[in-house]
């Protein structure tokens, strides 16, 4: 095990930022930790890196502590350095010091080779996000805790994030409230409510079983009239309809619906467009055990 907790707790006067968490994270996992607002992601990640200290518990690290790299939520930097400046600095806290090309390669990674002789100051947020990721990795950490790492990225930016922490050979703990990424890249997962863990473990193992089951119907129009006469079904469980042609129709089982679903369909003269089982995704599990 790479990284774990035991009983970990954070209290803030009454308040109780942690409470008893037991974090196991595998050596060579991408590790991804949810939960909603004040959950107490951020402050794990800080007792972690070492910025903070618990309140009660004991963390267990499988690499020294020079080993282990955070990037905050937003990075900051000198204004008057540049961003090849800010990498080799990184490096130079860490290690020895390191060829240019070592430099330039990690800046090209993160997009910002045409920036690295620029002066920070004059960095976009999303820029200096990718900064921030490319000081981290610089040093070749073994272990990668990142808060939020993909936050302020345009969506390209982001893809290129994502596609770089998923080649990274170090163990990475993410945070993150883009549940989309944290399914993308992520095998392992924790859900963070209110200072407890609710649950821990293989991606897979959490969406088998846990989501309702459902079909995803896109229409022509009419859809209201499809959604209203689907609702009096005995086997529907629910009918939402996520935009002008789609609509999500929670079913009993999908079995059931493989039989009834297209007979409901064609009895309402529905202009199908297409007709498909919707897969749990983590957004489903994450709703379905924070409500």
């Amino acid at each position: 095990m790479m990284l774990s907790t035991a009983a970990l707790s954070r209290r803030y006067g009454d308040h109780v930022a942690l409470d008893g968490v037991d974090l196991a994270v595998p050596d060579g996992a991408v590790y991804g930790l949810v939960g909603p607002n004040g959950a107490g992601k951020t402050t794990l990640l800080a007792i972690l890196a070492g910025l903070r200290r618990p309140s009660s518990g004991t963390i267990s690290c499988g690499c020294p502590r020079r080993r282990v790299a955070l990037l905050p939520d937003t990075p900051q930097f000198d204004p008057w350095l540049t961003g090849r400046e800010v990498v080799a600095l990184a490096w130079q806290l860490v290690a020895a010091p390191v060829p240019a090309s070592r430099i330039d390669a990690v800046l090209q990674d993160m997009g910002l080779a045409d920036a690295a002789d620029r002066r920070v100051g004059g960095y976009s947020r999303g820029m200096l996000q990718r900064l921030g990721l490319a000081a981290t990795v610089v040093g070749d950490p073994e272990l990668l805790l990142l808060d939020e790492p993909a936050s302020a990225l345009d969506p390209a930016g982001r893809r290129e994030v994502l596609d770089l922490i998923a080649r990274l050979p170090a163990t990475t703990l993410l945070s993150s409230h883009i549940l989309a990424d944290v399914q993308e890249v992520c095998d392992t997962v924790g859900i963070l409510r209110a200072g407890r863990l609710l649950y821990q473990g293989p991606l897979d193992a959490l969406l088998v079983g846990r989501a309702v089951p459902a079909y995803q119907v896109r229409l022509h129009e009419p859809v209201d009239r499809v959604a209203e006469r689907l609702r009096t079904e005995p086997w529907v469980t629910a009918v939402e309809q996520d935009n002008g042609q789609s609509l999500r129709v929670g079913v009993r089982s999908l079995a059931e619906a493989e039989l009834l679903l297209p007979r409901a369909l064609a009895a309402c003269d529905a202009r199908v467009i297409s007709l498909a089982p919707r897969a749990a995704d983590l957004e489903d599990v994450f709703l379905e055990l924070t409500s």
